[in-house]
């Protein structure tokens, strides 16, 4: 068995080695018989030699733009005015400065300077007069066109049909509720600002409180009834009226807190969502109440 195995073996390799040295010879008679080696020679020989050459930069000023070189200049200037050390810097890196300086740093003091408008500054008024007195959340300053006061005879008489949270959005005059979200046009018949679109009034639809005036104490009248259990006509007849917010930084009220979704995210705590029926069925006047009693018996973590 064994010699009958080994003899294919030897024909074969015989064979194979045959073949190699016929292509071999093949390959030396076309001439491609040099090596790798050999070629990568021929390359080097063949390519011209081209000597290092150091590149020589310009020394034309960078491009800068104008305000970066006013900027830059209005610095120098104001610290030569104060006798302050010029900073260190590396001399390779010289920014370059419009030719023509300013005469005197006085010029560059005088120049006019109009800074971003803050709330604590005087708002002005359509008539022209300024407001000293911090406007109340439910009134805010809106500056109008001749767009914004268009308003539909089809919505204007459905203003007043839902006095909840107002049936008409305006994203202009509507004031945003702190819980609903909702910046809709009250549907109180009296209120001048959604009814007659004078912004230096306030909306009889929206609350006000009387300590911080933010946004925050801005209620509709459905929010009010249901999340906090009360009413919109006690709130505007109530001068000292405060917001949730207030009153748990006076801590008059233990346990009573703001119950909108924003405010309980920040408190790590889940939103109530759709709590009035299960307030109204345990009998309580509103979801702040049942909150109230739930945070004071420990349930809400």
């Amino acid at each position: 068995m064994e010699r009958v195995t080994e003899q294919p073996k030897l024909e074969y390799e015989a064979l194979r080695k045959a073949r190699m040295l016929e292509n071999q010879a093949k390959l030396e008679s076309l001439g491609v018989g040099k090596t790798v080696s050999q070629l990568r020679q021929q390359v080097k020989e063949q390519q011209p030699h081209r000597p290092y050459q150091k590149k020589v930069y310009g020394l034309t000023p960078l491009r800068r733009s104008l305000r970066i070189s006013n900027n830059l200049r209005i610095s120098n200037n104001l610290r030569i005015s104060k006798n302050l050390k010029p900073p260190e810097c590396n001399p390779s890196r010289i920014i370059s400065t419009p030719s023509t300086p300013l005469s005197t740093p006085s010029k560059i003091i005088s120049t006019p300077f109009t800074p971003l408008s803050t709330p604590k500054q005087d708002k002005v008024t359509f008539s022209g007069e300024k407001e000293e007195k911090q406007r109340p959340a439910n009134a805010p300053l809106v500056n109008l066109s001749d767009a914004d006061l268009l308003l539909s005879s089809e919505h204007s008489a459905r203003r007043c049909n839902s006095k909840g949270r107002g049936s008409i959005y305006n994203p202009v005059l509507g004031i945003c509720c702190h819980f609903c979200r909702q910046k809709k046009l009250c549907g109180e018949e009296d209120c001048k600002r959604c009814g007659n679109f004078d912004v230096n009034e306030p909306c009889l639809g929206k609350t006000d409180c009387s300590v911080c005036h933010s946004s925050t104490g801005v209620f509709c009248r459905a929010c009010l009834k249901v999340r906090y259990g009360e009413e919109i006509e006690e709130v505007r007849e109530n001068k000292g009226w405060m917001c949730p917010h207030c009153i748990e930084e006076q801590g008059t009220k233990p346990y009573w807190i703001c119950n909108s979704s924003i405010c309980l995210r920040k408190r790590k705590m889940p939103p109530t969502g759709i709590a009035v029926f299960k307030a109204r069925q345990m009998g309580y006047n509103s979801v702040a109440h049942l909150l109230m009693e739930e945070l004071r018996l420990g349930k809400c973590k």
